[in-house]
């Protein structure tokens, strides 16, 4: 595994560049592709500088849309950049307002309702990310079409850059061929940064109140849970690129994929 390449701004505590990862066929994932990140509302002029020169052209959101409701749009929507709004929850079929403020992944609403359904998974959180897989294929497909076809580089990010942005960059790099053991490492190296995460959220309109009660372990990512995931693609689909594959990708938009992340 690679030391991870921290991208250090004002304006964020959990972006890096994925570049640089090995794949199993010795090639190496290119860098100013696919970049990974928290939520982007708190980006300085001089952030968005760097971001331009750094080649970014897309930026894809993760983010429900009572998160994008209470935090807006942030500043980068101010440039010329392609924005990409991809929520990874069903609340393209239920209305969500400013009140519903407290309805947010990890809320616990929200948790109350998550728990009343069947688990996809024994691992609680690996549970959690393949209902992403499959509850909103559509928005983790769309995701990583931008990412395929950008002309520059794209972020990725949701709030924390954990866990929608983990399981969608997850699959990225799977794709790409980068190994189960790397793809975990990278997956795990928020945790080096997660007090910050934390602590930024907690001072954002969406967060707060949601997060004040929640220790801290609570967000710590766990390499069982991402190397779950990589298992549970290989077992039923047979690997990520197969997933997509069910979801109507061709093998040449497979292969495009992969092209687009390797140097």
């Amino acid at each position: 595994m690679t030391t991870p390449h921290w991208i250090e701004l004002d304006g964020v505590v959990n972006m890096r560049d994925v570049g640089g990862l090995p794949t199993t066929d010795g090639g190496t994932v290119a860098t100013g592709r696919l970049l990974r990140s928290d939520n982007l509302q708190d980006l300085s002029a001089a952030d968005i500088e760097a971001l331009e020169r750094l080649g970014v052209t897309d930026v894809v959101d993760l983010r429900s849309n009572v998160e994008l409701t209470l935090e807006g749009p942030g500043p980068l929507h101010e440039r010329a950049l392609t924005h990409h709004h991809h929520s990874l929850f069903r609340d393209d079929v239920r209305e969500v307002s400013a009140e519903d403020a407290l309805v947010l992944p990890w809320s616990k609403q929200d948790q109350a309702e998550a728990d009343a359904q069947p688990r996809l998974d024994d691992d609680y959180w690996a549970s959690h990310y393949l209902g992403y897989l499959a509850h909103r294929p559509d928005s983790v497909s769309a995701a990583l079409q931008v990412v395929a076809r950008s002309e520059g580089a794209t972020i990725v990010h949701c709030a924390a850059g954990k866990d929608r942005t983990g399981t969608v960059v997850g699959l990225a790099l799977a794709v790409a061929g980068v190994s189960d053991d790397d793809v975990v490492a990278d997956y795990v190296a928020t945790g080096e940064r997660i007090e910050r995460i934390v602590a930024r959220l907690m001072t954002r309109p969406a967060y707060g109140e949601v997060l004040k009660d929640q220790p801290l372990d609570h967000h710590q990512p766990r390499p069982e849970t991402m190397r779950r995931i990589l298992e549970v693609l290989a077992e039923r689909h047979g690997g990520a690129a197969g997933w997509l594959v069910e979801q109507g990708w061709t093998d040449a938009e497979v292969d495009a994929l992969r092209a687009s992340l390797r140097a």
